[in-house]
Order: C-alpha cells, then structure tokens, then sequence
C-alpha cells in the first residue's frame, strides 16, 4: 500500500514540475505591454505579417531561416497550448508553430490575439497523423478528422519565444 502512495506521489509531482515549464514574463516595451513566454525576446525589428508571406514565397524544402514577425492568432491546441496557427494575409494557409523543444506553452485562449514570435521559418511536409492530431487538439469533428487522408505541405515555424499582447 506504501507502494502506492509513492508512485502517486511522483506522477502528481511529475504532473507539477510540467506545469511549472511555462514561464510567463510581464514587460513594456515602446509603451505596449506584453506577455513572453520562453526565451526573452523584443518587440524590435520583427516583419510584418505580410512581410513574412513574401519570406515564405521564397522558400524552398529544406530551406529555414531565422526571423521574428508579427500577426494574429488564429487557433492553438486546446489541450495544453503546445502549439498555435497564426495569419498570413495572402492566401488561405496559416503558419503552424510549435515551441522549442517543448520547452514553454502559450495560453489556450489567445485566438485573434497579436503575437510576435522569434525562431525558425521552413516549409514541412505534415503527415496525415500530424494533421489528425492537430485536428483532434482543435476539436474538428470525426469525420472532419478521418477525410484527412494525404500528406500536405505547410509553412512551418519553430519559436523560441513568443511575445503576446495584452
């Protein structure tokens, strides 16, 4: 019965130590206040979304670059915020991002909220599990879920940081 005891007790201390990787910082810079999560970044010399675009025309597979843009959020995993979609202007794709080693998460109510984020921008082939579980953290509904059935190409980033607006 001890046994039992201390094995709960690790998995909800396991459990803690997880939610205590999302590491929010307040901060003002040019008189607007924002959230960050993960490693500071600033608010200075980041491109605007539809600069970004034409930074996506230009890439290739295989292709990465490290940038920092500003947009709005379009979606992001409801179960634990480990990932978000942001706006692009020019066309119907948005930018999936994910979090640098899994190292921070973003609040999951963020949607049409300004972010700026910092990293990596590539373009990714994202498999159909990926896409299923995308779709699944999203809530589409199972047979939205079960059409996705091919690969697809997608505009890809890696943040290290994220600021959000508040």
């Amino acid at each position: 019965m001890s046994k039992l005891y201390f094995i709960a007790a690790i998995v909800v201390l396991a459990l803690l130590s997880c939610n205590n990787s999302q590491q929010k910082h307040n901060f003002e810079e040019n008189n607007l206040a924002y959230n960050s999560y993960g490693e500071e970044i600033s608010s200075e010399n980041s491109l605007t979304s539809a600069e970004m675009g034409e930074k996506y025309q230009d890439l290739g597979p295989g292709d990465t670059i490290s940038v920092s843009f500003r947009t709005t959020v379009n979606s992001v995993c409801k179960n634990k915020g480990c990932w978000m979609t942001l706006d692009l202007p020019e066309g119907d794709e948005d930018v999936m991002v994910t979090f640098k080693d899994y190292g921070f998460f973003v609040p999951k109510d963020i949607e049409q909220k300004e972010v700026i984020v910092n990293g990596k921008a590539y373009i990714a082939e994202v498999s159909v599990e990926d896409q299923k579980h995308y779709a699944e953290d999203n809530g589409k509904a199972k047979a939205e879920i079960n059409a996705i059935t091919t690969p697809k190409r997608g505009l890809s980033f890696l943040a290290d940081g994220v600021l959000i607006k508040e």
